[in-house]
């Protein structure tokens, strides 16, 4: 079985930045991409970013500049730096992760509120 641990959610000025974490853990032989996805009330489900084991990223274009994608290949573990916030990037933010243990499958974690106030 495999988890998505996110943290670093929460609350903060437009304007601001927070740091997004993602530790995925259990029987994992390899992860192939990772990514962040975000859903704001009243609307689906959307792309932010995402990471390839290589380090090559992709970006909501909506986004670049302001959001980084990073990874820790060692610790199974993806970041989000989220700069310049917007009250518009006020979501639950989701961990996804394309995992091989005994065959590849998406992993989801369980979302962590992001909220920018105006």
């Amino acid at each position: 079985q495999v988890q998505l641990v996110e943290s670093g959610g929460g609350m903060v000025q437009a304007g601001g930045s927070l740091r997004l974490s993602c530790a995925a853990s259990g029987i994992i032989f390899s992860i192939n991409a990772m990514g962040w996805y975000r859903q704001a009330p009243g609307k689906q489900r959307e792309l932010v970013a995402v990471i390839t084991a290589s380090g090559r990223t992709n970006y909501a274009d909506s986004l670049k500049g302001r959001f980084t994608i990073s990874r820790d290949n060692a610790k199974n573990t993806v970041y989000l730096q989220m700069n310049s916030l917007k009250p518009e990037d006020t979501a639950v933010y989701y961990c996804n992760a394309q995992v091989t243990t005994f065959q590849m499958s998406d992993y989801w974690g369980q979302g962590t509120q992001v909220t920018v106030s105006s």
